[in-house]
């Protein structure tokens, strides 16, 4: 049974930081690109961050670029997001899901975590 499942997020103030961490079981992670989306209220969900299975290439949207690092562990089949010098705007559900080749498109992706609650507010 495929399983992703997030952990990590809570509430920070705007300016501080959080890493989730999303660990997979099921399959193995080491020739899967894993992405991290999120959606906030109202909104459509987006790309965050993705990284490629094999050689590690990685994707930032331009909103958390500077801002994000995603990172993986194969040995530990999970992978992170730290984020820094968070923004209200930020604020939203982190997913993370799992892709047969890097995508920045949700539909790319065949799993997916249950997603992990990150509020950004003072």
């Amino acid at each position: 049974q495929v399983q992703l499942v997030e952990s990590g997020g809570g509430l920070v103030q705007p300016g501080g930081s959080l890493r989730l961490s999303c660990t997979v079981s099921g399959f193995t992670m080491d020739y899967h690109a894993m992405g991290w989306f999120r959606q906030a209220p109202g909104k459509e969900r987006e790309g965050v961050s993705c990284i490629d299975g094999t050689i590690g290439s990685t994707y930032y949207s331009d909103s958390v670029k500077g801002r994000f690092t995603i990172s993986r562990d194969n040995a530990k089949n999970t992978v992170y997001l730290q984020m820094n010098s968070l923004k209200p705007e930020d604020t939203a559900i982190y997913y993370c899901a799992a892709a047969l080749s890097i995508a920045t498109s949700p539909g790319w992706y065949d799993y997916w975590g249950q997603g992990t609650q990150v509020t950004v507010s003072s």
